[in-house]
C-alpha cells in the first residue's frame, strides 16, 4: 500500500473518531526491533503543530516499549495540545507504550490489541555479561529478583535473618550490587511514571484506585511478556478508559496497521544468514563477501500531511571457513538517520488487477 492510501485510511478513522490521528510504530520484527525514543518526541512534536479541524488527538501506537522517560514526556506533550488524548491499540503496546497508554483520557483497543506489564529490564555496565555474546549485557527483569526473594522467604521458608543474608549474598555473587541497586530504581521508577501518568486524568479520591491499577502492571502479573487482553484491561487491572471501538473503526484500525506491518516486515524473522545466502548460495570454503547495501523502515511516524521515517541502510557481510560447515554473517551499518516527507502524495495510478483489490476490500 502506498503512503496515499495510508493517509486515505487516516482520513477515514479522523472522520469516524472526530479527531486528528498520528500513528506511532516501532518495528517488533524478531532480531530487527528498535525501542520508543526522545527523539521520536520531537518528531512527533511537528506532527502537532500541524493545524487540525478537531482539537482531539488519536495516536495510534505499536512497541515493544523503549526508554523509561518517553511516556510521561509524550503523554503530557500531546495532553498540552489535545481536549481530548486517546491511545489507539491495534496489536501491540507493551512496556513503555502501555504506560503511554496510561496517560489517555481513552485506550481504544482492537480485539488483538495487547497492553503489557510495565516491570523493567534493566541493562547498565554491571549487568553479568552474555555468555553467548561477550560483547553484550545481559537484561535484568526486575520482577525476577523479587521473584528470588519470594522464592527463598514463601517456598524455601527461609525467614531466619542470617539465613536471609546468606541468600542475598549468594546473588551477590552472580550480578553486581550496583545492577541490582539499578534495579530498584528502575522498579522505582515505573511505578512513580505509572502514578503520575494515571493522574492525568483521574481525580485524586481514586488514589486508591490508581494503587491498585499500578500493582496489578507492576508485580501482580509476574511475567513481563503476559499480553494483556481489553476485557482483562479493565476487568483485573482496573483501567476504566479502555474501550471496543465501533465495527468501522476497528476494521480501519486493523487494515492501517497490517499495511505497517507488511511494509516494516513484522512478521518476518531478521535472518541475515539466509538474506546473505538469498545473494551469495554458493560461497566457497575460505571465501568472503558482502551483499548490496539494503534499507530497512525502523520507525514509521505518519499523520495525514507529514511523514517521518526512521531508516537504516546495512550490507551483510559473510564469510565460510576453510574447513567445517555453516557461514558466520554480520550485520554492517552504513547509515542511520530520520527522513520526513511533506505534504499528500499522488496516488499512482491504478491497473485494473489493483481496482479489483480494492472493490473486493471494500
Amino acid at each position: 500500500m502506498s503512503r496515499a492510501k495510508r493517509i486515505k485510511l487516516i482520513e477515514s478513522i479522523e472522520k469516524e473518531r472526530g479527531s486528528k490521528l498520528i500513528t506511532y510504530l516501532t518495528s517488533t520484527r524478531k532480531g530487527w526491533g528498535v525501542q520508543m525514543g526522545m527523539d521520536a518526541v520531537r518528531r512527533i512534536y511537528d506532527h502537532l503543530e500541524i493545524p487540525s479541524d478537531s482539537e482531539n488527538v488519536d495516536l495510534l501506537l505499536h512497541s515493544h516499549g523503549g526508554e523509561g522517560i518517553v511516556p510521561w514526556r509524550l503523554a503530557t506533550l500531546i495532553r498540552e495540545r489535545a481536549k481530548k488524548f486517546s491511545v489507539l491499540v491495534p496489536f501491540k503496546a507493551f512496556s513503555a507504550a502501555t504506560l503511554t497508554a496510561l496517560g489517555a483520557d481513552e485506550v481504544v483497543m482492537h480485539p488483538m490489541g495487547m497492553l503489557g506489564p510495565t516491570d523493567a529490564t534493566v541493562t547498565n555496565a554491571f549487568n553479568p555479561v552474555d555468555p553467548t555474546n561477550p560483547q553484550a549485557r545481559l537484561g535484568i527483569s526486575v520482577e525476577d529478583v523479587t521473584a528470588y526473594i519470594a522464592l527463598i522467604k514463601e517456598d524455601a521458608g527461609i525467614q531466619h535473618e542470617d539465613e536471609l543474608v546468606k541468600a542475598f549474598n549468594r546473588l551477590t555473587k552472580q550480578v553486581h550490587p550496583l545492577a541490582l541497586g539499578n534495579v530498584k530504581r528502575s522498579l522505582s521508577q515505573s511505578r512513580m511514571m505509572a502514578k503520575k501518568l494515571l493522574s492525568l486524568h483521574m481525580p485524586k479520591e481514586k488514589s486508591h484506585q490508581i494503587d491498585e491499577i499500578v500493582d496489578h502492571l507492576t508485580s501482580k502479573l509476574y511475567f513481563h511478556g503476559h499480553p494483556i487482553n481489553r476485557q482483562e484491561a479493565r476487568d483485573h487491572v482496573g483501567l476504566a478508559t479502555v474501550i471496543d471501538p465501533p465495527q468501522r473503526v476497528e476494521k480501519l484500525m486493523w487494515r492501517l496497521y497490517l499495511d505497517y506491518e507488511e511494509e516494516m516486515k513484522l512478521e518476518e524473522p531478521f535472518d541475515i544468514i539466509s538474506q546473505f545466502l538469498a545473494e551469495h548460495p554458493s560461497l566457497v570454503a575460505g571465501a568472503s563477501k558482502i551483499t548490496n547495501p539494503q534499507k530497512s523502515r525502523l520507525v514509521c511516524i505518519e499523520s495525514k500531511s507529514r511523514a517521518d521515517y526512521y531508516e537504516v541502510e546495512y550490507e551483510l557481510y559473510g564469510e565460510k571457513p576453510p574447513t567445517g560447515p555453516g557461514i558466520a554473517a554480520t550485520v554492517v551499518r552504513r547509515n542511520e538517520r530520520w527522513t520526513t516527507e511533506t505534504g499528500e502524495p499522488k496516488e499512482p495510478k491504478k491497473t485494473k488487477e489493483s481496482n479489483e483489490s480494492d472493490e473486493a476490500k471494500n
